[in-house]
């Protein structure tokens, strides 16, 4: 039962946001009664931090650190399966780490921890990629590897949000086109 919240939750929280999405519509989408949700969760926030996690689970980030793919090609090939799925959906959901950090970490700061964790470890594994590639000759060296990561995940979240307003894949072509045709060509 507990598996069927946090996936109705996560759905929700896609979808709808953090604020937008009630309780009562988390169960009922999970197909349980309402009481049952505090036999698993003390509140939303923390059903919410749950679902981050899970979240960032299905991201593949993992993908970024396969020594058998080469760096600019793992990195090219996570950002073209974020995009995939945003497409997927019809251009309607941003990320959940994006989409709560503008909506709920002001006011939470248990989200906002967990969004911070979230990004960071993203932002990690992007950045040791990157840090591959300039040592693989594969991507320019006079770019820190940190700070490029957390550039490109800042632009990837701006391309999100830009996609969603003009519902068209045009970001994303601007996105591809300037990371890898200029920013991280050696």
């Amino acid at each position: 039962m507990r598996e069927e919240i946090v996936d109705a939750a996560l759905a929700q929280f896609h979808e709808k946001g953090f604020n937008a999405a009630a309780v009562k519509d988390i169960t009922d989408r999970a197909g349980v009664p309402k009481g049952s949700f505090y036999n698993h969760f003390a509140s939303k926030e923390a059903l919410a931090i749950v679902a981050l996690e899970r979240y960032g689970e299905q991201r593949r980030l993992k993908d970024l650190a396969d020594p058998a793919v080469p760096p600019v090609e793992r990195i090219r090939k996570h950002f073209e399966f974020l995009r995939d799925e945003v497409v997927q959906f019809g251009i309607t959901r941003g990320c959940l780490l994006g989409n709560f950090g503008t909506e709920i970490v002001d006011h939470s700061d248990p989200i906002r921890v967990a969004v911070n964790e979230g990004l960071g470890y993203w932002s990690g594994l992007l950045g040791a990629a990157i840090a591959e590639g300039q040592q693989a000759g594969e991507i320019r060296t006079d770019l820190g590897p940190d700070r490029t990561a957390r550039y490109l995940l800042s632009a990837w979240e701006g391309t999100l949000i830009q996609a969603r307003a003009d519902k068209s894949q045009a970001a994303f072509e601007v996105f591809f086109a300037l990371t890898f045709d200029s920013l991280l060509k050696p």
